[in-house]
């Protein structure tokens, strides 16, 4: 009987000096962004009553948001990293569209990429919140508006044109296809195959992932849902799987990087040459106050154990010198600032130089005192106005 090979344990080192290089070398570089812009819609509403013709809640309306979603979120998150953003792509004549393109003209992003189309719809995602004052909103009901037909002939022709003269000075093209056709396999090798330089294409599909194989792709971003239908499988927990999975739609689709988003397990990148590395997140299946302080529990641990990773890949040189042991029998105070306030950390040492107490005191835990003094006399229907304008952690932990 054959035994089967045993998987390699994934690393979770992460170059932090190359990431920070990355991120600071964006405000010297254009992108080109070819995909569908989707509106995400917010409707606030105030919770009035239980309705008499159906079991439902009945909102007053407060406020309405609208925000880039899909290709429309990353180019306002490349624009916030400081990149020279060309977007190409189609909106509707309606609301939404209009909302849209206010957004990216206030930050300075080049519009003209950005065609109108009569008639058509701007794809939008309507979540309606419910809730009252000095509370989170709850989701209780999404629409989505859709366009009922393709683009016009006329717009995919522009589209085209407008991608071929864009990527001319460009140093990356960025892919968003969300199914609605604004970006399609054949536009992208099309373009890309004009170019005589090489160029960096990043792909965020939906629905298609492997029909970009021959498009010139080198990086991929798919979820584990959409990389599970590709492969018509079921990952779940089975790393196995998931190595087989990623390593397959790695090689067909000739990429140098596929990073696949796993909710929960956190994230998994597949490099050439055998390279997997995972990146968890935690969590916990719970929602109280319990689960909160546990997960800030497992985050702290989870950061401690990417620190002592993150030494051990550090050069021999300056970097690399020992800190020695601790001093015996002192005193050391740190004030750390954070979201909520001033942290305070005060660690004290025995005559062996180890840890004698260590203690933490974190603004909350001065707060809840001025919180009662607060509400001295007060009805306890005040309570949720009073708490949230202190706005105190309930599990303590404000690190």
């Amino acid at each position: 009987m054959k035994r089967s090979r045993a998987q390699k344990p994934a690393s979770t080192s992460v170059d932090l000096l190359a990431l920070r290089e990355c991120v600071e070398q964006f405000t010297s570089k254009t992108v080109v962004l070819l995909g569908d812009f989707v509106a995400d819609e917010f409707q606030y509403g105030e919770i009035s009553r239980v309705s008499r013709e159906a079991p439902v809640l009945i909102l007053k309306h407060r406020e309405t948001k609208i925000v880039p979603g899909g290709g429309a979120n990353a180019a306002n998150n490349l624009a916030s990293l400081g990149a020279h953003v060309l977007p190409v792509t189609a909106v509707g004549d309606d609301f939404a569209g209009d909302a849209l393109i206010v957004q990216f003209r206030r930050q300075g992003v080049d519009i003209s990429g950005i065609f109108r189309v009569k008639g058509w719809t701007t794809p939008t995602k309507s979540r309606f919140l419910a809730g009252w004052a000095h509370t989170v909103g709850q989701q209780v009901l999404r629409v989505d508006y859709e366009p009922k037909g393709p683009l016009p002939d006329v717009v995919r022709k522009k589209l085209q044109q407008r991608l071929s003269a864009s990527l001319g000075h460009a140093h990356a093209l960025a892919v968003s296809d969300y199914g609605f056709n604004i970006a399609t396999p054949e536009l992208v090798q099309q373009a890309s195959a004009k170019r005589k330089s090489s160029l960096q294409v990043t792909l965020d599909a939906r629905y298609r992932l492997h029909r970009y194989a021959k498009a010139g792709i080198t990086s991929a971003t798919p979820n584990e849902a959409e990389l599970e239908a590709e492969h018509h499988t079921a990952i779940g927990q089975d790393t196995g799987e998931l190595t087989r999975a990623g390593r397959e739609t790695l090689s067909e689709m000739k990429l140098q990087s596929l990073l696949v988003t796993r909710g929960r397990h956190g994230v998994a990148l597949f490099e050439p040459g055998d390279r997997f590395s995972q990146i968890p997140v935690s969590t916990w299946h719970t929602g109280d106050v319990l689960a909160r302080a546990y997960v800030r529990w497992l985050e702290m641990q989870r950061s401690a154990a990417f620190v002592r990773e993150q030494l051990t890949t550090l050069p021999d040189g300056p970097t690399r010198v020992p800190a020695g042991p601790l001093v015996a029998n002192a005193l050391v105070v740190c004030l750390i600032e954070g979201w909520r306030g001033e942290i305070c950390h005060v660690a004290t040492t025995d005559d062996q130089g180890r840890f004698a107490r260590y203690k933490i005191v974190d603004p909350s835990f001065h707060n809840w005192m001025g919180l009662a003094m607060a509400l001295r006399g007060q009805q306890i229907s005040d309570f949720p106005l009073c708490n949230k304008s202190f706005n105190l952690s309930y599990c303590g932990h404000d690190l």
